[in-house]
């Protein structure tokens, strides 16, 4: 069985993967983009706040609140950019079409 520190760092390939593809797309919403690339930043500062819950404090991230907010912060804050991004082509294309 994989344990969960293996899965979650061999999750990043097909993610970069993924974010190639949208990139070179050129379709993507770029405020969407963006907030897809935030989620990198998300995984960038969940790492160094997890390894530092558990030596400072002997526990795991999700159990120490303010490193764990601060992590999740830009968790919350890729999925408005996503949202808001798609929002707007929609929206944007909607205008177009009538």
């Amino acid at each position: 069985m994989i344990d969960k520190q293996t899965l979650f760092a061999t999750s990043l390939f097909p993610y970069l993967g993924f974010l190639w593809f949208l990139t070179r797309s050129g379709k993507t919403p770029r405020l969407a983009l963006v907030g897809f690339y935030v989620l990198l930043l998300f995984v960038a500062i969940t790492i160094p706040a997890g390894i530092y819950a558990q030596t400072a404090y002997g526990e795991s991230l999700a159990n120490v609140d303010w490193l764990h907010g601060g992590a999740e912060f830009f968790l919350t804050l890729s999925n408005i950019l996503v949202a808001l991004g798609f929002r707007q082509a929609i929206l944007k294309r909607k205008r177009s079409s009538s």
